[in-house]
């Protein structure tokens, strides 16, 4: 079976809902228009679904002048790009710097789908926030994603955990979804954690570097369509995907050609692989 890209996901605001798209170009910090924009407490700092479960029910929608907000229970919003010129310090992880105010109305519909007192900013210039030096190089840049340009996935990978998770439930269950991931590329057409091993891949015309595994939070844990958490897939994960303390699952990537445009349908090639059996790339010991 031929390698092969089965869909592309774009997550507009970080943390909220994403959507399924045909075509993405391929921006040097990640698919153009994907978590360019973040919701921040009045301090500056990220908040995630991680701590505040109901951002995955908020669905945003790029449109030609900014967004389209909505959620449960709140009229839509429309959100102009902001200033650039009005800039506020913010924190995601271990990056400092600084994003343009999206302005008090769209902080306080935010505020109000939360139930708590925060600010939505965007990233108007991403070159402003650097990948980590360990498992990257000194130009890579990337979004408001966790750390890294893109995430992969891979078909077989999550057949692999669902088969634990259905295995281990003491009661009929539906299988997770993909979307529990929220991975940006999808691939069908390789083996099970056959991702691990890659280190240069084209997916169309796009060259990428597999630069360091992604180690999975509570997130994955969280219903993206009530929002209601629970323990799996990370109670799954820690029996057969645990290395260093952490459960794994998909690659972060890097684009080598930036500006160029994938698309659904579009064969993947390995370019450089390591052998098998050494699990995901992750910081040495």
């Amino acid at each position: 079976m031929t390698a092969r890209l089965t869909s592309i996901h774009r997550f507009p605001v970080k943390s909220c809902r994403g959507a399924a798209v045909e075509v993405a170009t391929v921006d040097p910090w990640g698919l153009a228009g994907d978590r360019r924009w973040m919701v921040v407490d009045d301090r500056g700092v990220v908040v995630t679904a991680r701590e505040v479960n109901r951002l995955v029910l908020v669905a945003p929608e790029i449109t030609a002048y900014g967004l389209r907000l909505t959620a449960p229970d709140l009229p839509a919003l429309e959100v102009d790009l902001p200033d650039p010129g009005d800039q506020v310090p913010v924190e995601i992880w271990s990056s400092r710097l600084t994003a343009a105010a999206a302005g008090p109305e769209a902080d306080a519909w935010f505020s109000k789908a939360l139930g708590r007192a925060v600010r939505l900013v965007h990233l108007d210039d991403p070159m402003r926030r650097p990948t980590n030096i360990e498992f990257s190089e000194r130009g890579d840049r990337v979004s408001f994603a966790d750390g890294y340009p893109l995430l992969l996935a891979t078909e077989a990978s999550l057949g692999a955990v669902n088969d634990e998770v259905l295995a281990s439930s003491p009661f009929d269950r539906e299988p997770l979804p993909m979307t529990r991931f929220r991975p940006n590329v999808v691939v069908s057409g390789v083996e099970a954690w056959a991702e691990d091993d890659w280190r240069r891949i084209r997916i169309g015309d796009a060259v990428f570097r597999a630069v360091k595994g992604c180690d999975r939070c509570v997130l994955t844990t969280i219903d993206p369509d009530t929002a209601v958490r629970e323990k799996e897939p990370i109670r799954s994960l820690a029996r057969i995907r645990r290395w260093d303390g952490a459960t794994w699952f998909g690659i972060n990537l890097v684009p080598d050609t930036p500006g160029v445009t994938i698309r659904v349908g579009d064969d993947l090639e390995v370019l450089e692989a390591v052998p098998p059996g050494g699990g995901p790339i992750r910081p040495p010991r």
